[in-house]
């Protein structure tokens, strides 16, 4: 019988009530009214609620006190301690009660390492589990739950509590702290209390989100004279201008800035220097970091998180080092203006903890030009609009990007200063360039490279570093496919691509970063090895020589007296070359900022060598599919010949055909997954033929598995013709013999070529295979035979198969430059055998001599090779023994 809608929905609301009845009495049979009736009052769940928590992101988080639960001794630093997570479900009910919403949500603290007690390993992660209510209007939330534990003396207990927070439904900027504690319910003699935990977490509506619908920009209007009333006022044409379509994409394109702090001279002290509103720090912060958290397109403004420390690390959450600030951009100063404020009332517990005292500022620009001794990406100001006698006024502090990589802001330009004196020093006149050669374009991204900086004393100092252009003249140089630089989309550069129109040499400037630097070059050098240099590129030669200024490692000051030289090999080179130059100082040996020349090994793997490498391997490809697609069609000819003529099947040297067979399945098993995909996950390079290469592996592996089973099965056929014919012992002792005499000549090769090189055996292994005839040629030496056990099509055609990649390697030679990379070989690959000029030449020629004594052999007899004296003996041999009685 049907039932009607009324009775259906009836059932599912005493079904909802029931299970959510249940849910709150299975939370340990706590009582939610005896511990949160104060706060919000329990209620009744009814139906699923569409109403659901604010979307909100943990921005920055701590907490205290716990100590009986929390307290790890072996935490490496402040920031690991407060980590926290409240996660509330989707899961809400509507109550009985307007406004008031049932709601399951867990809490969870993390910390680093584990713990070990006793039988018992506990990881640094405890979870509590909770059931409770909370009241939009309000935003009052309160919840009973547990979590288990393991005690500091190993045993297993339960830990009840309530947590109660303040949670905030319309974000502000003095409105978007979640703040509470938690608390056990057990008595202090308890073995499962704890201390009371105060809790702090300040949120943002969506984290890394264009768009904030719920949270309410106050402090700025996007009016920088009104807003950031009191800062310097910078020329528009001193810094670059933004687009505000493409605010938030710039704010968020740099996370990870770090900002180096310069105070006035008058600050030896902290009286009235620091920015965090006290004077009792043991020094004054060093750095700052500058964070957006949310942005609005819509309103062109951005929240901030700003913190101060010290020493190049990661600087964690600490209330009272740590600003919070809403920032808008003026397209008329073309600067960013930010409001600040400070945490209150964070020192002792969390709860009352609050945002006030917006009485800082600051502004940052992007400058508009660069020069070789001044090269910041970003500048900037912080200033208080407090007066000299108000507590927390500080004087003003200045402060410049640390991170000098090219701004995302389009129009930077660069003011070229020491071109003279480079042409002083490396006078461009009458270059001398050699017939045929061409170097990389001025305006390709050829001219980024890595290199290594030795010392040239021997003291053993040593950096690598990474060379970038940074301008080519007036235009900006962005290197698309460099993995260090910034993201580059939104600058205003050129296409890499084209020809050039340019003669003569060039205005450059490049970037030298080091990323791995031995102890003593920071001795030796007196620097990191940080150097902005500018100077002049010819294209006709490759020559680069340049001026340099470095950042000394006693200050602020450099040096700009370095004579960098680079010089860049032919792109249209048969031989990858290298690029080689030299840092020098130009002051006298007297001077202490001396230092002796460093030379310098550069490695670039051009564009136009990487279309050449992609089509050789293209090339490679159908060398290797013809090359197993002729050994099959050769072998299943001579298996078709040994049908018809079955009687020259036991005069087949069974050595020679075991080697064949064990050469097929030795590529077969190992070498392909090294010879396709472990060539590519290695060099890591960008195959333009990945695709053809991925359908053409399996092709490949067919083709082997298919000339692997014609060998076996004409193994087979041979070893069978040789059993079932017992008038054949002779050729059994002629076998042995030719597989003793082959075997002490590949023993003995082995030995001498591990003598010369222990990492050839796969070589040699080729080399073996190369010469497969031999164990075919003694046997008919010793058997003194004259069958034609081998058809010419399939002696010949293996050979030619054989001999194949060493003629390619000719070619390849002559044609391609040579690999860069371990093992980019598709066919002839020089660790499976011997390649080189003269090692093509002589296994080719021996190749083709053992072909040709296979060919006398069967015609004229099998010592037709050997001299005269051997010939005679093989003629006695063949006269018939006479009767005494005739």
């Amino acid at each position: 019988m049907a039932m009607d809608p009324s009775s259906l929905s009836f059932m599912f609301l005493s079904l909802c009530t029931l299970f959510f009845a249940t849910s709150v009495s299975s939370s340990t049979s706590i009582s939610y009214s005896h511990h949160c009736a104060s706060m919000v009052p329990e209620s009744t769940p009814t139906t699923p609620s569409t109403t659901t928590l604010p979307y909100i992101t943990p921005v920055l988080a701590k907490y205290t006190g716990g100590d009986r639960i929390l307290n790890n001794t072996n935490i490496s630093s402040e920031s690991e301690k407060w980590y926290f997570w409240f996660l509330p479900t989707q899961n809400m009910f509507e109550t009985n009660t307007s406004g008031v919403y049932k709601i399951e949500a867990s809490l969870s603290f993390e910390l680093s390492g584990f713990y070990y007690h006793g039988n018992h390993t506990r990881r640094n992660s405890l979870k509590f589990a909770f059931d409770g209510f909370w009241s939009q209007d309000s935003g009052k939330l309160c919840m009973v739950g547990s979590a288990s534990w393991y005690s500091n003396g190993g045993n297993l207990i339960n830990l009840d509590a309530v947590l109660k927070l303040n949670y905030p439904m319309n974000l502000t900027i003095f409105n978007s702290l979640i703040t509470g504690k938690l608390e056990s319910l057990a008595s202090p003699n308890d073995p499962n209390y704890f201390e009371p935990v105060s809790l702090f977490e300040f949120v943002s509506s969506g984290y890394y989100q264009y768009s904030s619908s719920n949270y309410q920009y106050s402090l700025v209007s996007g009016k920088f004279d009104s807003d950031c009333r009191g800062g310097i006022d910078i020329p528009k044409n001193q810094s670059l201008g933004l687009n505000l379509r493409l605010l938030c994409y710039t704010m968020y394109s740099r996370p990870n800035d770090v900002f180096n702090l310069e105070y006035l001279n008058e600050c030896s002290s902290l009286k009235n220097c620091t920015p965090l509103g006290k004077d009792d720090y043991d020094e004054l912060p060093s750095e700052m970091t500058l964070n957006a958290i949310q942005c609005s397109e819509e309103e062109h403004k951005v929240q901030f998180v700003i913190k101060f420390g010290s020493g190049y690390q990661y600087l964690g959450f600490d209330p009272n080092t740590t600003l919070i600030g809403e920032g808008s951009w003026d397209e008329k100063k073309n600067q960013l203006c930010i409001v600040a404020c400070r945490f209150l009332n964070s020192t002792d517990s969390l709860v009352n903890a609050r945002v006030g005292d917006c009485s800082i500022r600051l502004s940052l620009w992007y400058p508009a030009f660069w020069t070789i001794r001044n090269r910041t990406s970003i500048l900037g100001q912080i200033w208080t609009n407090k007066t000299a006698n108000e507590s927390g006024y500080f004087n003003r502090i200045t402060f410049r990007s640390r991170d000098n990589s090219m701004a995302v802001v389009p129009g930077l330009r660069y003011e070229y200063t020491v071109t003279e004196k480079v042409r002083k020093f490396c006078p461009f006149n009458k270059p001398v360039i050699k017939k045929g050669n061409r170097y990389p374009k001025w305006n390709s991204d050829d001219l980024a490279f890595s290199m290594l900086v030795e010392d040239s004393t021997g003291n053993h100092s040593w950096s690598w570093s990474r060379a970038t252009p940074i301008f080519f003249g007036d235009q900006n140089y962005v290197l698309k496919l460099n993995p260090f630089s910034t993201l580059p989309s939104m600058n205003d550069t050129i296409a890499v691509e084209g020809k050039s129109t340019h003669h003569g040499p060039l205005n450059i400037t490049y970037v030298i970063s080091p990323y791995q630097t031995s102890s003593a070059t920071s001795v030796i050098f007196n620097s990191t090895l940080d150097i902005s240099a500018e100077g002049l590129y010819d294209e006709g030669t490759g020559r680069v020589c340049m001026v340099g200024c470095r950042k000394l490692s006693t200050g602020e000051s450099t040096d700009c007296e370095l004579l960098l030289k680079f010089q860049f090999p032919p792109v249209n080179a048969k031989e990858a070359g290298q690029i080689k130059g030299s840092i020098e100082s130009m002051r006298e040996k007297t001077d202490p900022l001396y230092f002796m020349h460093l030379e310098i090994t550069g490695w670039v793997y051009y564009r136009e060598e990487a279309k050449r490498f992609v089509q050789r391997l293209d090339l490679e490809i159908v060398m290797v599919l013809i090359s197993y697609t002729l050994a099959c069609v050769f072998v299943g000819l001579q298996i078709f010949y040994v049908k018809r003529n079955p009687q020259v099947l036991p005069f087949a040297s069974l050595f020679m055909l075991v080697i064949l067979t064990l050469g097929h399945m030795v590529t077969l098993v190992l070498n392909f997954e090294a010879l396709f995909l472990g060539n590519r996950k290695r060099n890591n390079i960008s195959l333009g033929s990945q695709g053809w290469l991925e359908v053409n592996e399996v092709v490949v592996r067919a083709v082997t598995m298919v000339a692997f089973l014609l060998h076996l099965r004409l193994l087979q056929l041979a070893f069978s013709a040789r059993l079932g014919d017992e008038n054949q012992k002779g050729i059994w002792v002629a076998e042995k013999k030719a597989m003793l005499v082959s075997s002490t000549i590949y023993i003995l090769g082995l030995l001498f070529a591990l003598f010369l090189n222990t990492r050839i055996l796969l070589s040699y292994g080729g080399l073996v295979l190369d010469g497969f005839l031999l164990p075919q040629i003694l046997l008919n030496i010793f058997h003194v035979s004259k069958e034609n056990a081998l058809s010419h099509p399939f002696y010949i055609g293996t050979t030619c198969v054989r001999l194949l990649p060493h003629v390619y390697d000719l070619y390849r030679a002559h044609n391609f430059a040579r690999v860069q990379f371990d093992g980019a070989y598709l066919f002839a690959n020089p660790y499976v055998d011997f390649y080189s000029l003269t090692w093509d030449v002589v296994i080719s020629c021996g190749g083709v001599l053992f072909a040709v004594f296979i060919y006398l052999q069967q015609r004229f007899g099998g010592r037709c090779i050997l001299g005269r004296r051997f010939r005679e003996i093989e003629v006695y041999e063949k006269v018939p023994v006479t009767s005494s009685e005739q």
